[in-house]
């Protein structure tokens, strides 16, 4: 039963949310998955450094995908967002933790500034 009422909490969480909590979610998961990326990289274990780095790819494209370019802001973003799917690309080519914490900073760097983006926009 708990992870049915924590499943359900999380569905409401992602349904309730607004543009601006999504996309800080989506930073959330995408930190999160090359963790336990660099997680299965230290034990060696391929398959889980696959499937959570194209978790990580997934999250990149589709933030990719909501891009608005009627904003300047757009093209920097785009190419953050590029040179991080790059980074995760080629770390899970080379199976390469030097790349894959490379992403991760680029991505706490994105997260921590959206927040203080939602901070000033209240």
């Amino acid at each position: 039963m708990p992870i049915n009422a924590a499943l359900a909490y999380q569905n409401n969480k992602v349904n309730t949310a607004t543009p601006t909590e999504l996309t800080l979610m989506l930073y959330e998961g995408a930190i999160k998955f090359c963790n336990i990326a660099i997680a299965g990289l230290e034990e060696q274990n391929n398959e889980k450094v696959n499937t959570n780095i194209i978790k990580a790819e997934k999250i990149i494209t589709h933030l990719r995908s909501t891009l608005d370019y009627k904003y300047s802001v757009a093209q920097d973003f785009e190419n953050i967002y590029q040179y991080i799917y790059n980074l995760l690309l080629q770390a899970n080519i080379k199976k390469d933790i030097e790349l894959l914490n490379e992403a991760l900073v680029e991505l706490r760097g994105l997260k921590d500034t959206w927040k203080e983006v939602m901070k000033q926009a209240k």
